[in-house]
């Protein structure tokens, strides 16, 4: 019997169990922040999460990353994290629920990391409603709210006295309130913290294509056919990408069922629930604080069509719109001055939100700020 491989197997079983801790690993890290040496957890005070090769290519241009963290488990394109030497760490889950919850909780739960006291920062492109967003639009959502826990008819069969044919699971019909089963139907991220990105990210100048504005002219109201601009609204998950007006509805109603009509849905994207689970998760094992995650959704593309504009047309389309490469631009913009901010004034952040005003006093003891990075 080979008994050092076996031993080998135990003491990673153990590091990689639930109730492990980052103190299992080798000593904490340094208080500012850095790993105390060779082996142990890499510290990480802010780590930006993307989907797909775009966002990360855009984030990794903007933080300049200096290390590369190889990672077992993670999706095959994207098996490192990248951290700079500010300890801002990037990392990729790949696209869709399966590849999003699967890569967070592997990361989340790795050995080779301290999130203890980290900041999350979910960003990426997103569809928007034209009700309440732009092409090019960066949206930060209080309420995350996952469209796939839910029944559904096909079309064909709904009954007359329905307006759709999805209704929340053990209901009896689409206006009947949720019973959250599962545990996952929506989250309401911390408010304040939702405020102070909104509130750092309002300053900054925002991308534009000529595409985007072309396609806007479609639009004959605001904010539509306006430039993009910051705003505060929530945001939709969903496996199946869905576009038009009925969906949309069906949406919205299920985001105010949800949020006792707290929620502003304007955006919808494939992969935040999944991966705020996974952060859930972690939190309840003693990894990580949940409560430290922000989320960001730029508009890529509108998911209501315009007058006269079929579905089919809307949906198949959505690339001709011109809001991708904006859009990309804009997540950085928007996205960089919360994690700039958290890793500026570390001994402030590391306990938790720092006062609004004692993040102004950071920013003015810096002086004038860097000129505006992104891709695009």
């Amino acid at each position: 019997m080979n008994h050092a491989y076996y031993l080998k197997a135990a003491l990673l079983a153990i590091a990689l169990a639930p109730g492990a801790t980052v103190a299992e690993e080798g000593p904490p890290p340094a208080e500012g922040g850095e790993s105390p040496g060779e082996g142990a957890p890499r510290h990480v005070r802010a780590l930006v999460i993307t989907t797909f090769g775009p966002e990360r290519s855009a984030w990794r241009e903007r933080l300049a990353p200096d290390s590369a963290i190889e990672v077992p488990g993670l999706h095959g394109s994207y098996p490192e994290v990248l951290c700079n030497e500010d300890d801002i760490c990037l990392f990729t889950t790949g696209r869709g629920y399966a590849n999003a919850a699967t890569s967070m909780a592997i990361l989340a739960f790795s050995p080779r990391f301290d999130f203890s006291d980290s900041w999350f920062l979910v960003s990426g492109v997103a569809g928007v409603d034209p009700h309440y967003a732009t092409l090019g639009s960066p949206t930060w959502p209080r309420y995350l709210i996952d469209f796939g826990i839910q029944w559904e008819l096909d079309a064909r069969d709904i009954p007359a006295e329905w307006t759709t044919g999805y209704l929340s699971i053990n209901t009896y019909s689409p206006t009947q309130s949720p019973h959250q089963e599962y545990g996952t139907e929506y989250y309401h991220l911390d408010d304040a913290l939702v405020d102070r990105a909104v509130a750092l990210s309002q300053g900054v100048e925002l991308a534009d294509s000529d595409a985007a504005a072309v396609y806007r002219n479609h639009y004959t109201t605001a904010p539509a056919n306006q430039p993009p601009a910051v705003v505060q609204c929530d945001s939709v998950s969903s496996d199946t990408w869905w576009y038009g007006n009925r969906l949309a509805d069906r949406a919205e109603q299920l985001a105010e069922q949800l949020s006792d009509g707290a929620a502003r849905l304007c955006s919808a994207q494939q992969e935040d629930n999944a991966i705020v689970t996974a952060l859930k998760r972690a939190d309840e094992a003693g990894r990580l604080s949940r409560e430290r995650t922000a989320v960001l959704n730029v508009g890529a593309s509108f998911y209501r069509p315009y007058e006269g504009l079929s579905d089919a047309d809307g949906l198949t389309g959505y690339a001709r719109q011109g809001g991708y490469r904006p859009a990309l631009t804009n997540m950085v913009r928007a996205g960089y001055p919360l994690v700039e901010a958290i890793a500026g004034d570390w001994s402030a952040w590391r306990q938790g939100l720092p006062p609004a005003d004692r993040q102004e006093e950071a920013r003015q003891a810096e002086g004038p700020q860097a000129e505006q990075g992104g891709s695009g």
